[in-house]
């Protein structure tokens, strides 16, 4: 995982992602997830380009289960994208890297 990419606990969740000041991509996946792990290199990527602009954490659903639960993530993986504390979009699957870049730039 990318040094700029956290893992997220429920325990954190409040503080990292709903008081963050820029916008949040929270990826909901888990290790068992084929999918999750191959959305993982295009999160970096987007990561290492937008440093200072959004942030991305990632939250393992098979040990993190309330906001995973609060937020209705059905599948894996979900991506979902938080600004000023509310859920702004919401991205299912592994979609090209272009589909979050873009979802991504409506919040800046």
């Amino acid at each position: 995982m990318a040094a700029n990419i956290e893992n997220v606990t429920d325990a954190q969740f409040d503080a990292i992602v709903l008081k963050s000041s820029q916008p949040v991509l929270v990826d909901f996946w888990a290790e068992w997830c084929g999918p999750c792990r191959a959305l993982a290199p295009k999160l970096e990527e987007i990561s290492n380009e937008m440093t200072g602009k959004i942030k991305i954490v990632k939250v393992n659903v098979d040990e993190n289960r309330d906001y995973a639960m609060k937020y209705g993530v059905r599948g894996i993986p979900t991506m979902i994208i938080f600004k000023n504390g509310g859920e702004v979009e919401q991205i299912s699957g592994n979609v090209p890297k272009e589909t979050i870049v873009a979802a991504l730039n409506k919040q800046l």
